[in-house]
């Protein structure tokens, strides 16, 4: 788990072992995987937008993910009880809603290693545990699990690191 304050570096962090973009400044070496993949290859990455489309219904953004990485639809919508509101155009619906429906992926996408940027934002008690038995099922399975959160999960972690001040550009 990532932790720190706003502006610490912990989304950068993320984005640079995602493979997404150049880091600033320090170094940040990553092995290959033991198969041989890169890591940035065996990442699924969910990040502070939800990657969805507004104006498709929610089993619709579901299936483009489901034809994108593979996966169970329904398991998907069921894993954050989606199912009566799976015709839904997102636009139509909450923040913590669509946040549901970002963070479905995670049911369908078959990635070794998560890294979650702030997964818990706008999300309500009952969709945080629900997240937190994902995340702690995905470790019991033998995935990694990187999350960047100012919430506490109710999961088994190996390590907590916390990053220092808030970077400025002063």
């Amino acid at each position: 788990m990532l932790t720190g304050p706003n502006g610490s570096g912990k989304t950068t962090l993320l984005r640079a072992i995602a493979g997404f973009g150049e880091i600033s400044s320090g170094e940040l070496t990553l092995e290959p995987l033991p198969d041989g993949d890169e890591i940035s290859q065996s990442c699924l990455y969910v990040g502070h937008h939800n990657a969805i489309k507004p104006q498709l219904s929610v089993q619709e953004n579901i299936e483009f993910w489901a034809d994108f990485a593979g996966g169970d639809v329904d398991k998907a919508l069921a894993s954050f009880s989606m199912e009566p509101i799976k015709d839904v155009p997102v636009s139509m619906l909450s923040a913590g809603q669509r946040r549901r429906v970002g963070l479905s992926r995670l049911a369908l996408e078959k990635r070794s290693i998560w890294l979650l940027d702030e997964p818990s934002t706008s999300l309500d008690k009952a969709s945080t545990k629900t997240l937190s038995n994902m995340m702690q099922a995905h470790l019991d399975n033998g995935g990694i699990l990187i999350a960047a959160s100012h919430t506490p999960f109710d999961i088994a972690l190996s390590e907590i690191l916390e990053l220092g001040e808030r970077v400025t550009n002063e």
